[in-house]
């Protein structure tokens, strides 16, 4: 039986963290831009006019023993959904800035074993590009499909190593963050003291502006009286939010207060821009709840009774 194949496209088509100064690197093959005079270059840093052609060039390295042949194109960036990591537009999605503009030399370049070939860029930005950061990537696309999995039934990996591009159009930049639609889930034990009580809380961290961020997220909560429960600055958050971008985060809160009534508030900054944003915090454990529910049904229960007692007495 003929094995079926799922194509995926794996490697540093997602490139989380930091950048690192060095080249897109798999371990078989890499890309990156051309040696400059000055030195290597680990991604191409541009800058342009509206209506300005720019020319560069792009090294695809192959590290193995064997000769490979690999597509290559240009594509959008964008933060993933999941953590934000930095990540690029595969080749059949649609693309809007970088991943239209740049054209490679070739679409298609075959590299000998331990070789290198350098291929030119052109990046033509329209007249009517939108000021700001564009980010991309030059993405060497294997294509050989490598096959995992037993049985009639395998998958097919075709892996990618994208070369960022960090594009800036001239013209008024803006600056802008903001934290969205916070929530808070409280979990803790039936019987106050008998388990772990915790909080989770998520937020949205959006790019409203037009250019690249280094976002800092400071979280602060607030019980009765204004008293602090809890101060810090969150670590789990993307070292670059692009432009126009947003992910959806949370935060773990160990050790929440299982009986308490106040506030939480999000602090997001980065360079001239900050915005805070807040949602109120009850905790209230389960037993109590429901010692509450009954207390209050009883009351109702109770005062209905009452008064069906009176309307009857005066019929």
């Amino acid at each position: 039986m003929r094995k079926l194949y799922v194509l995926l496209l794996a490697g540093a088509l997602l490139l989380t963290g930091a950048p690192a100064a060095h080249a897109a690197d798999n371990g078989s093959w890499s890309v990156q831009p051309a040696a400059a005079q000055t030195g290597q270059r680990p991604y191409f840093y541009l800058s342009a006019d509206p209506g300005a052609t720019l020319h560069d060039k792009v090294t695809v390295t192959n590290k193995t023993d064997r000769p490979r042949t690999f597509l290559l194109y240009a594509a959008d960036a964008y933060n993933t959904a999941r953590d934000g990591g930095f990540a690029v537009r595969s080749q059949d999605e649609e693309q809007r800035s970088v991943g239209v503009w740049a054209k490679t030399g070739s679409d298609r370049v075959a590299v000998p074993a331990h070789g290198s070939v350098t291929v030119p860029v052109t990046l033509t930005v329209p007249r009517d590009a939108e000021p700001g950061d564009h980010p991309g990537a030059i993405v060497a696309l294997d294509e050989h499909m490598e096959s995992t999995g037993p049985g009639a039934v395998g998958v097919g990996i075709r892996k990618a190593v994208g070369a960022r591009i960090y594009l800036r159009v001239s013209g008024p930049t803006l600056p802008a963050l903001s934290v969205d639609d916070i929530e808070v889930e409280h979990t803790q034990p039936l019987v106050p003291g008998t388990g772990a009580s915790r909080a989770v809380i998520s937020y949205t961290l959006h790019n409203r502006g037009n250019v690249t961020l280094n976002p800092k997220v400071a979280l602060k909560a607030e019980g009765l009286f204004g008293r602090t429960l809890l101060a810090r600055d969150l670590k789990r958050i993307p070292s670059e939010l692009l432009p126009r971008q947003q992910v959806r985060l949370t935060e773990q809160w160990l050790g929440a207060p299982e009986l308490e009534w106040g506030e939480i508030e999000l602090t997001a900054s980065a360079r001239d821009t900050r915005e805070s944003a807040s949602v109120a915090y009850v905790a209230l454990p389960w037993l109590m709840a429901g010692l509450l529910v009954l207390v209050v049904a009883g009351g109702g229960a109770g005062l209905w009774l009452r008064a069906r007692r009176k309307r009857a007495r005066t019929v």
